[in-house]
């Protein structure tokens, strides 16, 4: 079986980086003592129901073009409307949103400072895999919607 017909090589869901490390961050914190933030949690709470908004809609939009949005799934066409027309990774950025607003809500220092270590380890183990996989199914089509699409924002 090619990789075009297995999907992506990806070997865990791409969410449980993002919480492990935010949960690493809380459990840092119980034994180091860092400096607090000092925002309001509501801010970190709205941040992280857009970043939950922001997953929805890029799934929905991978539903509704009968595509599965599992990574390691193989995929039978480039979702590139609507929210995909601005970014090419969506839910990894949605992902880190709710994670940052998850870190401004519990106000820890250490699930911020984790974020940036998330999302290279989207970028390196996920995103790079996925793209690699993409351009070998779709060729020039994917490589054009990588020039018209920045991958964040």
């Amino acid at each position: 079986m090619s990789s075009k017909d297995r999907g992506a090589a990806i070997s865990f869901p791409p969410p449980l980086v993002y919480l492990g490390l935010w949960l690493a961050g809380l459990a840092i914190e119980r034994f180091v003592t860092l400096p607090r933030l000092g925002l309001p949690w509501p801010l970190g709470a709205g941040l992280a129901a857009a970043g939950l908004a922001l997953i929805a809609a890029a799934i929905g939009l991978f539903r509704r073009r009968g595509e599965n949005p599992e990574p390691w799934t193989p995929t039978n066409a480039i979702v590139d409307t609507g929210i995909y027309g601005w970014t090419r990774n969506p839910m990894y950025m949605g992902m880190a949103i709710v994670h940052l607003g998850l870190a401004l809500a519990f106000d820890s220092v250490a699930a911020l400072t984790l974020l940036p270590v998330a999302m290279a380890i989207i970028q390196t183990q996920v995103i790079a895999r996925e793209e690699a996989y993409l351009r070998e199914k779709f060729g020039t089509a994917y490589t054009d919607y990588c020039g018209r699409v920045r991958r964040w924002l």
